[in-house]
């Protein structure tokens, strides 16, 4: 059909696209460019604009250093455009009317990347199959990375600057879907945010922040770092480091806001890579704990409850740190030496003057004996349960107690992905998600077969997660956790409902929840 919707929105029309299938709007501004005076500061919301807008192409990637393994836009001619004008969200939406007669449900996507790379062009993310096959409103936009969005440079000593520019750059994308979603049939009454990895970190944190009260009313997060978020101390040290690298004086405002973008890019590159050499299990950006934004560490308020008190589905991938392993990245530790650091490193914090009161490592004797069995694939266990699995179970067992919480572990994987001890690693859960298995250019996934189970895997999968979006249980059969059951869908070639999948982590790691300030 190809036909060219028009849809008025608080600051102007925009015109997107039909095939047929789904309308699509992408590119639309949700915000000023964040350059110039703005570069260190909140977002401010776009200005109206004349006549009709054109929707028809993504808005350009925040800037980051290119990544072989996050294509940014397969196919654009040129490839991904990288601005720093970067605030631009899209939206998709089926063709057909709604089955329901209604106005439909909303999903507002959160890429992941370990907070500095990826985009909401990525291919895997277009969302046809999930807006179409599920009959939602999707929403999928960027947020500032790196150094540009994560940053807490007033812990270092500046002064013009703000932190969570990334969060609040969220946040203020979820009040545009409030105010501007029913124009596209969406219903603003039900929003559903959700995430991957660093996405799903940011769902995390915006559950704990009091500025996003009544901006969603379902959150779904996968693969969260939940416990990878610190306070002013460490945000300082990174902040202290990227100035130096930068030549730029805390104190220098003119500096800070004129240097060249590059140059941005390239120092935060650079301590992207330094933190977590040398404090292993620190990430360089991350969420800053102790603002305005986000007063409290998300582990901490949604395992003890206290978040905000809508449903969540929460998970993790079996074997989440393979892919870590794979692409020798330092921002696990999986080497026994950088083990070692790490945990050296909690127990002298947890057990510090001024540490959380009661909280004390397990001993590494009682651990260690969750992985008897698995000599050779143990610290990448231990770096996958410390890393994802524990801090998802210590927030659904909290959260359990505030809203309907659903529990699962992804596990299906291809043939040659078992056969290569990769199995169901970091990510490999998206295209199921999303039902684009053509997002992941030259995909070996299926060269020993089994695309045809993998597409059965993610009908279910997004028909799960829609169902939850539509306000019910995500399914048939599932039903939400709870101390005394702890009900678990493991989601593999036929999904199976377990109780308590994890008792054998608990009862090595103990029910204390553990994780740098």
């Amino acid at each position: 059909m190809n036909e060219r919707p028009v849809v008025v929105t608080a600051a102007g029309a925009v015109r997107g696209r039909d095939d047929g299938r789904v309308r699509a709007w992408r590119g639309i501004r949700f915000a000023e460019p964040p350059t110039g005076p703005l570069r260190w500061r909140a977002p401010v919301a776009a200005h109206p604009w004349p006549g009709v807008a054109e929707a028809s192409r993504f808005g350009p990637a925040a800037p980051q250093r290119p990544n072989p393994s996050v294509p940014l836009a397969p196919g654009q001619p040129g490839g991904a455009r990288m601005d720093e004008d970067c605030l631009f969200l899209n939206v998709v939406r089926p063709s057909a009317e709604p089955r329901s007669g209604g106005a439909r449900p909303v999903m507002v996507w959160l890429h992941g990347g370990a907070y500095a790379l990826g985009s909401s062009s990525q291919l895997v993310y277009h969302g046809d199959a999930l807006a179409a096959d599920g009959d939602v409103v999707l929403v999928t936009l960027n947020y500032r990375l790196g150094a540009l969005g994560f940053l807490d440079l007033g812990a270092a000593g500046a002064t013009a600057t703000e932190s969570n520019l990334a969060l609040r750059d969220v946040l203020l994308a979820l009040q545009w879907v409030r105010d501007n979603i029913a124009a596209f049939g969406g219903d603003p009454g039900a929003v559903t945010v959700f995430g991957q990895s660093a996405g799903a970190g940011l769902v995390t944190a915006l559950l704990a922040s009091p500025s996003a009260s009544g901006l969603f009313h379902r959150a779904i997060a996968q693969s969260p770092p939940a416990g990878s978020m610190y306070g002013p101390e460490r945000s300082g040290v990174v902040a202290r480091r990227f100035l130096d690298l930068l030549g730029v004086r805390p104190g220098d405002d003119r500096a800070l806001t004129s240097v060249p973008v590059e140059a941005i890019v390239e120092a935060g590159a650079a301590v992207y890579t330094e933190v977590p050499r040398e404090h292993p299990g620190m990430l360089a950006f991350a969420p800053v704990v102790g603002d305005d934004i986000l007063p409290e560490a998300p582990l901490g308020v949604l395992s003890d409850g206290r978040g905000m008190p809508v449903p969540l589905l929460i998970g993790t991938n079996r074997d989440e740190a393979t892919l870590f392993r794979l692409m020798r990245s330092p921002l696990l530790p999986i080497r026994r030496p950088a083990l070692e650091r790490m945990f050296a490193a909690m127990r002298e914090e947890q057990e510090s003057e001024g540490g959380p009161a009661g909280v004390r490592l397990p001993p590494r004797e009682r651990v260690l004996a969750a992985y008897r069995g698995a000599p050779l694939t143990r610290n990448v266990r231990i770096a996958t349960d410390i890393a994802f699995r524990m801090p998802a179970l210590w927030l659904a067992a909290g959260h359990a107690s505030a809203a309907p919480t659903f529990l699962y572990r992804f596990d299906y994987a291809p043939r040659l992905l078992r056969l290569t001890g990769v199995g169901a690693a970091h990510a490999t859960d998206l295209p199921y998600v999303w039902g684009e298995f053509g997002g992941l250019p030259r995909d070996p996934s299926f060269l020993l077969g089994g695309r045809r189970t993998a597409a059965a895997v993610s009908e279910r999968v997004r028909a799960r997660w829609t169902a939850f979006a539509h306000g019910g249980a995500p399914g048939d059969g599932w039903p939400a956790y709870d101390s005394e059951r702890r009900a678990t869908l493991v989601i593999a070639e036929e999904d199976r409902l377990v109780p308590d999948l994890d008792a054998p982590l608990r009862a090595g790691w103990g029910e204390q929840v553990l994780s740098f300030r």
